[in-house]
């Protein structure tokens, strides 16, 4: 949201004439987020020269103290042919296409359709970041729904992320059709980021569920997936908006976006999975006793 706000200003009023003030600002930023990073971060509880006995102690016992080397090997062969991995790859493909055609497009639509200045287009483009806070109440929800036994891990998955692609996909077709009245886009937009973040917390944790000692490799995985679609989208935005970037060329972006969002779902719903896999490696736990391993 400060990204967005911040661009918008620096293009009209910043240094080095102007635009070029963006990337030497935020990659200022991003030079100093890495000393902090280095400086701050270690490999575990027991290497931080920072961390109070207590807190230690605590995340000890809710990670383990079990050496990394002493993990199984990846199970890469049977990852790579697992149906519920690659549903969540799609799912991801689909979170990330809605977001960066958010994020990346979304300014020159309001340019070109909206007509807002790059300063208004700045503070407008950031204002729908704010229902990033969803994703709040969204995870509190899921995990009520999972802890309480009311609703298997698997059940909350997919209705999670289909009430999120669904009202995202219909959200993003409106926003086509509302015309150049720029406080309704506004507004259809802030929409669109609230109801894709009831969706993104499954996208993000699920490969937790499937299996916890291999989630980072799934991540790497199934994020490999999700960084196609966002290579694809300003090139596919580009290409059809090339001619005289108009709000029917526009109309036509939002129902690709909201297509790639009701395939998605469907393809998760079938083949999703919120289930320990049966090569997830987990040392003395039963795959039939899934549910009370998550829960």
């Amino acid at each position: 949201m400060v990204g967005m706000l911040l661009s918008g200003v620096l293009c009209d009023y910043g240094f080095a004439g102007g635009w070029p003030s963006v990337f030497y600002v935020f990659g200022m930023v991003g030079c100093v987020w890495s000393a902090a990073w280095f400086l701050l971060c270690y490999d575990s509880p027991a290497t931080h020269p920072r961390m109070s006995t207590a807190e230690r102690q605590y995340w000890e016992k809710v990670i383990g103290t079990t050496d990394l080397a002493a993990r199984p090997p990846t199970p890469w062969r049977k990852m790579l042919m697992s149906v519920p991995v690659w549903a969540l790859a799609v799912a991801f493909f689909a979170n990330d296409w809605c977001f960066y055609t958010v994020m990346s497009c979304i300014p020159m639509f309001m340019h070109d359709v909206l007509g807002f200045d790059m300063t208004k287009n700045g503070t407008f483009s950031a204002l729908p970041f704010l229902a990033t806070v969803t994703m709040i109440p969204t995870g509190w929800c899921s995990d009520w729904l999972r802890s309480s036994g009311k609703l298997s891990t698997t059940v909350v998955r997919k209705i999670f992320c289909v009430t999120g692609f669904v009202l995202t996909g219909c959200m993003l077709i409106i926003v086509g059709y509302s015309g150049c009245n720029r406080a309704l886009a506004v507004a259809v937009m802030f929409i669109i980021q609230g109801c894709s973040k009831i969706s993104f917390p499954v996208v993000i944790t699920n490969q937790l569920d499937l299996a916890p000692l291999h989630a980072g490799k799934i991540m790497g995985l199934t994020y490999t997936i999700a960084i196609v679609a966002q290579i694809a989208v300003p090139h596919v935005v580009g290409a059809l908006t090339y001619h005289r970037s108009t709000r029917f060329e526009w109309q036509i972006i939002f129902f690709l976006a909201a297509g790639i969002y009701a395939v998605s779902a469907i393809v998760f719903v079938i083949f999703g999975s919120g289930n320990l896999q049966s090569w997830a490696d987990m040392p003395g736990v039963h795959v039939t006793n899934v549910e009370q391993l998550q829960l």
